[in-house]
């Protein structure tokens, strides 16, 4: 851990061991290793070790992002609030193992524009019902969403090739825009990495950001649903910005 120790993430680190593991110095030694591990299967293994983490940060809800496909049973969603991440949706409905899921999880096998809105409707019913807040989705900086007609949404669907694949993408990602007005959800926006750059990176450490940090491309979107709120992060190799 020496190697990290200018970064925020080892802070952290120390800070939580201090916190909840009695760790009483300011640096994390290899001596540390064993006790900080023994210290933490006790602690972690206490029955109410969920109550006593909230208790003592003060928190009140967590706000996850789940996969489209998420069942979201086994925990508490007042505590532990769902967010309909999009974008295999949006960037891979053209791959079986995709479609399969999407089926599998809304009972509606996608073929054309008639049959996506209906997937799409179910999985905002089912996540709305669980006590849903957001939409989200993480966006190329040359992405441009656009509506799309029915009839080339349902061409678009149909094929595979590259220019289908940016239209498609674009149909589909609307069709979830209009589902957040209708739903009342945020849509959260974040824009700017460019991903699998790095094809033999681990995993998420394949991204480049990038140097764009305009909004233009946006415009139509925004002009065509005021009544949705975007919250939107712009990511670049020198700065972040939200709105």
């Amino acid at each position: 851990m020496d190697r990290y120790d200018n970064t925020t993430q080892y802070r952290w680190f120390v800070e939580i061991a201090r916190a909840f593991l009695g760790f009483q110095g300011d640096r994390v030694s290899a001596a540390d290793a064993d006790p900080l591990f023994d210290k933490a299967e006790q602690v972690f293994a206490q029955p109410d070790w969920e109550e006593q983490v909230l208790k003592k940060t003060n928190l009140e809800r967590i706000f996850l992002t789940n996969d489209f496909d998420d069942p979201l049973t086994g925990f508490d969603t007042t505590r532990y609030v769902p967010c309909l991440r999009t974008d295999d949706l949006v960037f891979k409905l053209h791959l079986p193992a995709v479609r399969e899921r999407l089926a599998k999880a809304t009972g509606v096998e996608v073929g054309d524009a008639a049959s996506l809105r209906r997937a799409v409707r179910k999985l905002f019913e089912h996540f709305t019902s669980k006590g849903a807040k957001a939409c989200a989705i993480s966006l190329p900086p040359d992405f441009s969403p656009f509506e799309t007609t029915e009839r080339e949404l349902t061409e678009k669907l149909q094929a595979s090739d590259s220019p289908a694949g940016q239209v498609r993408s674009r149909g589909v990602f609307w069709t979830l825009a209009e589902h957040c007005r209708e739903f009342k959800l945020p849509f959260d926006l974040m824009i700017g990495v460019n991903r699998q750059v790095y094809r033999g990176g681990v995993h998420q450490g394949q991204d480049l950001y990038d140097g764009r940090t305009s909004l233009i491309q946006y415009a139509e979107l925004f002009n065509a649903f005021p009544e949705v709120t975007f919250p939107i992060s712009v990511l670049s190799s020198g700065i972040t910005r939200s709105w």
